[in-house]
């Protein structure tokens, strides 16, 4: 249900939509002009966790800023992890381990795993169910498990080391890998029964929050947000990084671009990172899973301008690193996939019914802290 932004003389009012509400996950805020329960106006005020991320690289070394990156987007800490030491690797010319490489697949494709459940629980919490949040957590446990494993962590990661990893895994968590995928594989079909059949779920989604790839073009949004809109580009495929050319795996795009198609992405999406995993976990090469004795002593990557891409769970997540030849980042540009997907919310979300708008928020999969970076 859409009708035309209402002219001036009507009578219209201002809803404060967060910067403290459920519904925004996170410290967001959207200025409304409301007339009645339609939306006139849709401005987003950000910058209320603004954390300076980008200027501390410049007073740090490279090995002291790891630990922002799972910062950023704490659902997704391992993408952003490899899209930083891929940067600095390429800035500095590094080889990274064969096993090293598999095993950063392995782990941040679980990531991305449970950032799509807990995604999906809020989700579907946001419009008035709670039984799939439980299912949800139940299943991104698992996976929490096998990663503090090898981690240590549980949520912000800091696995990831310039020329490999902290450390190895093992045949137990290759054993509880294994069985996890067996595990996720069988519980899809239980949350499509569940969720995604539910008429009311259909009701909610269906033709809600059109975005289509002009729109995705005009604006910069990636990730399942433009697969939502038809446009199967994926950095994994597109722009090949680590050792993703290895792997046979589809990128699930959907022609119709509403609420109900990014959805529907986000949950192929899961099937496709297990099968991702699978096959890793089948070639999964013997060796070192980081340099040694070979690994520089200190990080000062030469005077120049590196960029590199990954495929985060929200999007392309990329990292320009001007370095000037010393221990520190003379400057490093994140480019956030949050920020840029958000950004269609404000001319979408006019004429649009306020519960639609949070339907369609929703949809957009925000983590805040990373668009306030």
């Amino acid at each position: 249900m859409i009708r035309p932004a209402q002219s001036s003389d009507k009578e219209t009012f201002v809803l404060n939509l967060g910067p403290q509400h459920p519904s925004t996950h996170g410290v967001l805020r959207v200025k409304m002009v409301m007339d009645g329960e339609y939306i006139v106006i849709a401005e987003p005020v950000l910058g209320y966790i603004h954390r300076m991320h980008e200027k501390m690289a410049e007073n740090r070394t490279y090995a002291q800023y790891l630990p922002n990156m799972g910062r950023l987007d704490y659902l997704h800490a391992l993408a952003y992890n490899h899209g930083y030491v891929c940067t600095v690797e390429k800035a500095l010319g590094l080889e990274v381990p064969e096993r090293a490489e598999y095993i950063r697949v392995i782990t941040t494709e679980l990531n991305r795993i449970t950032s799509h459940l807990l995604w999906f629980g809020a989700f579907v919490l946001d419009l008035g169910g709670f039984s799939p949040l439980l299912y949800a957590f139940d299943d991104r446990e698992q996976v929490l498990d096998l990663l503090e494993s090898v981690t240590g962590s549980r949520l912000t990661y800091c696995y990831f080391r310039f020329g490999g990893v902290y450390n190895d895994i093992d045949e137990d968590f290759i054993t509880g890998t294994r069985a996890f995928i067996e595990r996720m594989r069988k519980r899809m079909p239980m949350y499509h029964d569940l969720v995604t059949k539910n008429i009311i779920l259909m009701k909610r989604l269906v033709g809600i929050g059109f975005v289509d790839a002009e729109m995705c073009r005009k604006y910069g949004a990636t990730g399942p947000v433009a697969r939502g809109a038809g446009i199967p580009y994926d950095v994994r495929r597109h722009e090949p990084y680590s050792v993703y050319p290895e792997f046979d795996f589809d990128i699930p795009t959907y022609p119709e671009g509403d609420s109900m198609a990014r959805y529907m992405v986000r949950m192929d999406e899961i099937l496709q990172s297990l099968r991702i995993i699978e096959q890793a976990l089948a070639k999964l090469p013997d060796g070192p899973v980081d340099l040694g004795s070979k690994a520089p002593k200190s990080i000062k990557p030469p005077k120049g301008d590196t960029y590199c891409a990954v495929e985060a769970a929200r999007g392309a997540f990329g990292v320009r690193l001007v370095s000037d030849g010393s221990t520190q980042p003379y400057r490093l540009k994140l480019r956030s996939p949050s920020l840029s997907n958000f950004l269609v919310f404000g001319e979408v979300a006019e004429g649009m019914l306020l519960p639609d708008a949070i339907a369609f928020m929703g949809s957009l999969d925000l983590v805040i802290p990373e668009i306030d970076r």
